[in-house]
């Protein structure tokens, strides 16, 4: 059975950092990915990370936040640096098969976890 479990998520001041986890576990992905739901608004993409280490990221968080992986661990990591009040969402983990940012192509969701970014 696929799951992916995110982790660290949190409130935090503006100009601050976080890192987000996600563990995977049933299989090992070609792409594994980052989105995020403002309230009120729809999911959108914030960074992909394929097996050879090749990452891709939206214009929005580009300079500030840094995909990596760790592929004996099977996870996932977003490290969030000099974070906006405006990044404050709920932040998915999403796995699949091809190199994309298209939300409907990804596979396998985690349930999200809690990004808060005070002003």
């Amino acid at each position: 059975q696929v799951q992916l479990v995110e982790s660290g998520g949190g409130l935090v001041q503006a100009g601050g950092s976080l890192r987000l986890s996600c563990a995977a576990s049933g299989r090992t992905f070609y792409t594994m990915g980052w989105f995020r739901q403002p309230p009120g608004k729809e999911r959108d993409f914030v960074t992909a990370i394929r097996t050879d280490g090749s990452p891709v990221y939206a214009d929005s968080v580009k300079g500030r936040f840094t995909v990596s992986r760790d592929y004996a661990k099977n996870t996932v990591y977003l490290q969030m640096n000099s974070l906006k009040p405006e990044d404050t969402a709920v932040y998915y983990c999403a796995a699949g098969g091809a190199w994309t940012i298209r939300r409907s192509d990804y596979d396998y969701w985690g349930r999200g976890t809690q990004v808060t970014v005070s002003s």
